[in-house]
């Protein structure tokens, strides 16, 4: 089992900025890819962007150049910088882990609420 804990979210006007944590826990293994999704009010969950343990980064078209992921693999923590938001930007922001074990190893977290005003 993976345990993910999520902090940073808030409220915020738009053009501003939000750092988001992610702090895995639990049967982590080293080979592993840890990302962020979003879910906003009637809209299915997309994702925004991810990491792996190797530091190879990925994001979704909206949020290249404004959005940066970081992890600190000591601290088994992924991190995501969102920078000049905008109300669009406005979801549930929700971390994923998953590992090169199996399939199985797939958790998320609980979510975290973004809300970025106009």
């Amino acid at each position: 089992q993976v345990q993910l804990v999520e902090s940073g979210g808030g409220l915020v006007q738009a053009g501003g900025s939000l750092r988001l944590s992610c702090a895995a826990s639990g049967s982590i293994f080293s080979i592993n890819a840890m990302g962020w999704y979003r879910q906003a009010p009637g809209k299915q969950r997309e994702f925004v962007a991810l990491i792996t343990s190797g530091g190879s980064t990925n994001y979704a078209d909206s949020v290249k150049g404004r959005f940066t992921i970081s992890r600190d693999n000591a601290k088994n923590t992924v991190y995501l910088q969102m920078n000049s938001l905008k109300p669009e930007d406005t979801a549930v922001y929700y971390c994923n882990y998953n590992d090169a074990r199996s399939a199985v190893y797939d958790y998320w977290g609980q979510g975290t609420q973004v809300t970025v005003s106009s």
